[in-house]
């Protein structure tokens, strides 16, 4: 998949193409619909595959200080696309001066004149343009002004339960684990650099790797939980810690994995933590070797509930 960030650089495709446009936070399975949905009608037609999306919420330019927590950073957002087989991803820039755009001038400038759409794919509630004027009713009546014609995806449901970011979010800030599995097709992971802690976990005899993480990316609720961690393509049971460790005074909310049967440097490299199950709320202990007893507890729950990765020794 190529990446192109907005229109400065060369466009990746010179033909027609199927184009479909959305935020796609954390790529959902009704994002994969729709994005799938793109892909065969592209290759059933012999053009290239597009997906628009943008660098940051647009509810950050538009509603500041009301922007959700994201679900996946650009780059895995960028990279959970590719997955989808589609052909090309354009960024584009939400700027102040772009939210002002028309619906009009949005699908003249992107999709007519930057991309030579043919046909686009989007889901059933997705607007766009000024005043969130853009949305199904109007792609199907001026489409064939410009062009192209429309098809709208709808709503994805589990048990009756509609797949949305916005619901994946809400389970997440209540340590669910099983809707957003559900609901994403996968497990939650957080991006982020191993960065120096306080080192109190060598010295409890279970060094943590502190995570820094981006500002913008959703945590889950605080607690305990089963897992496993990647480090340069390697993946390691970890015993994750989200919180603020309170035994030893209360520091800002973040992420901390225990790799389980790894003796090495972490420092500075990217490392994803992936959440399987929920182990216990964090805890402040009276003194620090309560707490290692209850963190030994934690480390065998994690053999018992995360199967050893592929090729490890643990």
């Amino acid at each position: 998949m190529e990446i192109v960030s907005g229109f400065g650089a060369p466009l990746p495709i010179k033909g027609p193409s199927v184009v479909t446009v959305g935020f796609f936070d954390g790529v959902h399975l009704g994002h994969r619909a729709v994005l799938g949905r793109t892909v065969e009608v592209a290759r059933e037609r012999g053009l290239a595959s597009v997906a628009v999306t943008f660098d940051r919420h647009p509810r950050e330019v538009l509603t500041p200080g009301k922007e959700p927590r994201l679900l996946t950073t650009v780059e895995r957002r960028a990279s959970l696309i590719a997955e989808t087989g589609i052909d090309a991803l354009v960024v584009l820039e939400f700027t102040e001066g772009f939210s002002r755009w028309s619906a009009e001038e949005f699908i003249h400038r992107v999709l007519v004149e930057g991309l030579h759409v043919e046909r686009v794919v989007m889901g059933a509630d997705f607007t766009f343009g000024h005043g969130a004027k853009g949305n199904v009713e109007m792609l199907i009546e001026v489409g064939p002004r410009h062009g192209f014609t429309f098809e709208p995806v709808g709503f994805l449901e589990v048990d009756g339960r509609r797949i949305s970011s916005s619901s994946i979010r809400r389970a997440l800030s209540e340590g669910d684990l099983g809707w957003p599995l559900c609901a994403l097709g996968r497990r939650f992971v957080v991006d982020g650099v191993v960065v120096p802690g306080a080192g109190r976990g060598h010295d409890l005899g279970y060094p943590t790797a502190n995570l820094r993480t981006w500002p913008r990316l959703l945590l889950p609720a605080g607690g305990i939980y089963a897992g496993r961690a990647e480090v340069d393509g390697v993946r390691h049971l970890a015993a994750i810690d989200v919180g603020t460790n309170p035994t030893f005074g209360v520091e800002p909310l973040h992420v901390e994995a225990y790799l389980l049967d790894f003796d090495g440097d972490l420092m500075g490299q990217e490392m994803a933590v992936e959440f399987w199950a929920r182990l216990r709320d964090e805890e402040r202990f009276d003194t620090p070797e309560a707490l290692v007893e209850v963190m030994a507890g934690d480390v065998r729950r994690t053999r018992e509930l995360v199967p050893p990765p592929e090729g490890s020794d643990g």
